[in-house]
């Protein structure tokens, strides 16, 4: 038997023991669970049969044809180089997590069937389901996902970097669980990018050179594999009869089609006269005009088409004119808030668009996330109080709000405008031209488009900027020159969309991040180096209560609005779908809008 502790050490040896309690209680080893959410609790429980916007007793069978425009030269989603086939990522890519779509961001078992994730987030583990097999037959493994993050963070397109590099450490608690451990950044989002990790099988591409684009046949674990294709006009996949996972609760009511087929045309024009004569099936209509008057024919008025409305609660995302800031003559805000200003929405939406759509005033419309119409808080002022100036005073007060154009066409108030800050910037109008005083230059931009959609409407801005002597040129080239030039950031305008959703979240940086500006193949176009939008992205990865979330989203999206980066266009109010009558879609859809995936088909 031990000696008695002596007296003076005798209180030590109690708080040894409380702290000892203390640690024990905070490292106890987080609980096995069937989901993980960003915050808050799933939405369903562990033993759910399955999502409520997809239905279970859906049959399963028969063929679906989707039109896009462009081409493809790559069968690999998940590189720079080359341009991927669409559906590879959907069809036939699987990651350790499902998305559920009833909620803003929460993850369920797939590949993974059970998820480890303490309080403060600091590691995540998943434990593989035994019965998860890749198309070829092959198990899933550990030694897969590991392969997976290492190839995709090394060699993949950069966001993927910027997800994967944050994790510090890799561990085998088991032998079909894996364990990775964080660095010390506060990102509570990053375990779930970790479970929307694509799991790609090492016994195949470790053979091949994955940073070349190519029509090397890809294997994956999803719901289908490649049938056969004809490079750059067709793709057809065909559901894998042996898919492991078909009767997952997150599967159920999905993936009923048996063959999925995407046609390619060289425009959106071509594209729509397919559609009508029954060469694909399914259209979404970002087109006002055409939703309106281009429906009457044949197949729609014998009924064999449907049109129909969704509306989603989803915010509304930003479509933009975007402005290069590497560019000189663009890193004057001065001139980019006269562009912006110069810009009259209500003749575009009356002349071209028939009244339908709505003039976007922040990057997350139609959201409580969104800081259009609202003051700021007090805790986005406490975020935004190191930066002071970089949120101006107007939309610091209510957000940001669109210059009110002239429907008829005038809009002198705006012209004036324009032209005062433009005179700021140290510009005059000189023989109709508007003219750098230093050096005499006339100011001339050029507007990079690939579609006669954004075409016209350049077309349509360039003659009101040309009525304060700013000569814009239109340039139209094919997708492949587009996408190089955009990748590259071999611009000074262009048209862009960025999605996005109730959680935003690391997909932010890759957005707007200081690390995107000069890395090619970023989303990151404007070339904005703000640090208080990295600070705001920071704030809004470590936000552990919803109200601190919104608080850093809605900073955020002052200062970007602030930042003069481009022009927010447009966005519809519903989601508009054509379909031909074989296609049936569940009555229930999910938070984000209609999905493609829980279709069917009755012949």
């Amino acid at each position: 038997m031990s000696a008695p502790l002596p007296a003076p050490l005798r209180p030590c040896l109690a708080l040894f023991t409380v702290l000892a309690f203390v640690l024990t209680a905070f490292s106890a080893p987080a609980a096995a669970r069937h989901a993980i959410a960003m915050h808050g609790e799933p939405l369903y429980p562990e033993n759910f049969t399955h999502f409520s916007y997809a239905n279970p007793d859906a049959p399963n069978g028969g063929s679906i044809t989707y039109g896009a425009t462009g081409s493809f030269d790559s069968f690999n989603p998940f590189i720079v180089r080359g341009t991927s086939a669409i559906g590879l990522r959907e069809h036939v890519f699987e990651s350790l997590l499902a998305r559920g779509y009833d909620e803003a961001f929460t993850l369920y078992a797939l590949l993974a069937e059970k998820v480890e994730v303490p309080d403060d987030r600091s590691w995540i583990s998943f434990t593989l389901n035994p019965a998860a097999r890749f198309s070829d037959g092959k198990p899933v493994t550990v030694e897969d996902v590991i392969y997976s993050l290492e190839t995709l963070r090394d060699k993949g397109r950069p966001n993927f970097k910027t997800y994967y590099s944050k994790v510090e450490r890799i561990e085998r608690p088991g032998p079909r669980t894996v364990k990775f451990v964080f660095a010390d950044d506060g990102d509570r989002e990053i375990p779930l990018i970790l479970g929307l990790m694509p799991i790609i099988p090492k016994h195949v591409y470790e053979k091949r050179d994955f940073d070349r684009s190519g029509f090397e046949m890809p294997v994956g674990s999803g719901p289908y594999i490649v049938g056969n294709f004809t490079p750059g006009a067709r793709i057809v996949y065909r559901r894998d009869e042996n898919y492991w996972g078909a009767g997952l609760p997150v599967n159920a009511g999905h993936y009923n089609i048996d063959r999925i087929t995407y046609e390619y045309f060289r425009d959106a024009n071509a594209s729509f006269e397919a559609f009508k004569a029954g060469v694909y099936h399914a259209r979404a209509e970002d087109d006002p005009g055409r939703w309106t008057n281009s429906y009457g024919f044949p197949a729609m008025r014998q009924g064999k088409v449907r049109k129909e409305i969704f509306k989603s609660g989803m915010p509304s995302g930003m479509r933009a004119l975007v402005f290069n800031t590497r560019k000189p003559v663009l890193a004057e805000k001065n001139v980019r808030l006269a562009l912006i200003r110069i810009f009259n929405f209500d003749w575009v939406n009356r002349n071209l668009y028939h009244g339908l759509y709505v003039r976007t005033q922040s990057f997350f419309d139609n959201s409580e996330l969104g800081s259009h119409g609202r003051p700021a808080g007090d805790r986005e002022r406490a975020l935004l109080a190191p930066f002071p100036g970089v949120v101006s005073s107007e939309i610091m007060e209510h957000g940001w709000h669109a210059p009110a154009g002239d429907p008829t066409g005038q809009d002198r108030e705006n012209r004036a405008v324009a032209i005062a800050l433009l005179r700021e910037a140290g510009y005059e109008l000189r023989n109709g031209a508007m003219t750098e005083i230093a050096t005499g230059r006339p100011l001339k931009l050029e507007i990079l488009v690939a579609t006669p959609d954004d075409e016209r409407l350049a077309l349509t801005y360039a003659t009101m900027t040309r009525r304060i002597g700013i000569d814009i040129v239109v340039r139209n080239v094919d997708p492949s020159q587009y996408q190089e030039r955009r990748s590259n950031y071999d611009f000074e305008l262009m048209f862009n969309g960025w999605f996005s959703s109730l959680s935003p979240g690391n997909e932010q940086t890759f957005y707007w991040g200081s690390e995107a500006a000069d890395a090619p193949g970023t989303r990151n176009y404007m070339g904005a180096r703000e640090p208080a939008i990295d600070a705001m992205i920071e704030a809004m990865l470590e936000a552990r209560a919803h109200e601190d979330f919104v608080a850093a989203v809605r900073a955020l999206d002052r200062v970007l609005l602030s930042g003069a980066y481009m022009i927010p266009l447009f966005h519809q109010p519903d989601q508009w779908l054509a379909l031909w009558n074989k296609v049936k879609v569940p009555e229930k859809i999910s938070l984000y809008g209609y999905r493609s995936g829980t279709w069917w088909i009755e012949e």
